[in-house]
């Protein structure tokens, strides 16, 4: 069985970066792409223009940016492979990396991201509204031209969607965070923030039954969890704030996760519990989630994981 310095699971910002350092320091990186999130480039692919990226002062479409990634990391000598990891062993050393091909590598990074949580109802699936006006990142989505001065309808009731309605204020001419129970989950100083907001309007005991619309979302049709009477109510935009889940069930619990599921890594570095093996992106952070603090964390783990291999004389 070959046996490899490194090898990288995943394929958004985390792991090409991660390639990137690891083939310039010529640590001969594989990296497989895999199709965790649905498809190999991660949550990125799933979005249209991003804006906040830097350099790009234009913007430039979440897919082209990451195959801009992808053709940096082929560039300095990374082997892509376009499949999954079924499973890790990392009870032996090497550790063994189950694909089509299997492997045995010193090192591995684990960069296979998070994947957005999504209400499963008629309008919001893909090839419906799905990223035309539905979307599950307010941070990420919500400058954007189509939601200026609309109604802007949020749906979820934890921080991350106190967060996101007040964020989305700026843009909107009025948010309403949307509901199934009658209070909400969100911490105490968040829930005053949101109930004393001008701009935001609670819609509590509701769920959203579908989404309608022509080229973009045009309205929301929601259903009262009591009474079960339902409106239907002009809307520019859906934002789904019901958390994330990482892509960590192929590791079958041989990494430390934090009790949210989130791979638990040494403050300030990219390292797991494992001794080589390192984490970066989504998969391991759970507080900013952009691509470019993915990316960043993806040259720290590179890093990492080379001065790992050089103490260990695996490096050369």
């Amino acid at each position: 069985m070959e046996t490899k310095k490194l090898v990288i699971i995943g394929s958004g910002p985390a792991a090409y970066t991660a390639a990137i350092y690891a083939a310039r320091a010529n640590l001969e990186p594989v990296l497989y792409e895999g199709f965790f999130s649905g498809v190999a480039g991660g949550q990125l692919m799933t979005t249209t223009e991003v804006e906040n990226y830097p350099g790009f002062p234009d913007g430039i479409m979440g897919p082209e940016l990451m195959d801009k990634f992808k053709a940096q990391a082929k560039k300095f000598g990374t082997a892509l492979f376009a499949e999954d990891v079924l499973e890790v062993d990392l009870s032996k050393r090497p550790f063994i990396i189950k694909a089509k091909k299997t492997i045995q590598a010193h090192a591995i990074i684990i960069s296979t991201g998070a994947t957005a949580n999504r209400l499963d109802v008629p309008g919001t699936r893909d090839g419906e509204f799905w990223q035309k006006g539905v979307t599950a990142c307010a941070v990420c989505d919500g400058a954007a031209p189509l939601f200026r001065n609309k109604d802007l309808y949020v749906f979820g009731g934890g921080d991350t969607a106190v967060e996101e309605a007040i964020f989305l204020t700026k843009f909107a001419s009025k948010v309403y965070l949307v509901h199934r129970r009658g209070e909400l989950r969100a911490s105490k100083i968040m829930t005053e923030r949101a109930t004393s907001h001008p701009k935001i309007e609670i819609i509590w005991n509701h769920v959203l039954l579908s989404v309608s619309g022509d080229q973009v979302v045009k309205s929301v049709t929601l259903e009262n969890t009591q009474t079960k009477e339902q409106m239907t109510r002009d809307a520019g935009g859906v934002f789904f704030a019901i958390g994330h889940t990482p892509n960590t069930a192929f590791l079958k619990n041989q990494v430390e996760l934090h009790p949210n599921g989130y791979i638990k890594v040494i403050a300030g570095t990219s390292k797991t519990n494992i001794e080589g093996v390192f984490a970066a992106g989504d998969v391991q952070d759970h507080v900013y989630r952009q691509a470019v603090t993915a990316a960043g964390s993806g040259c720290m783990a590179a890093l990492d994981a080379e001065r790992w291999l050089s103490e260990k004389g695996h490096a050369h």
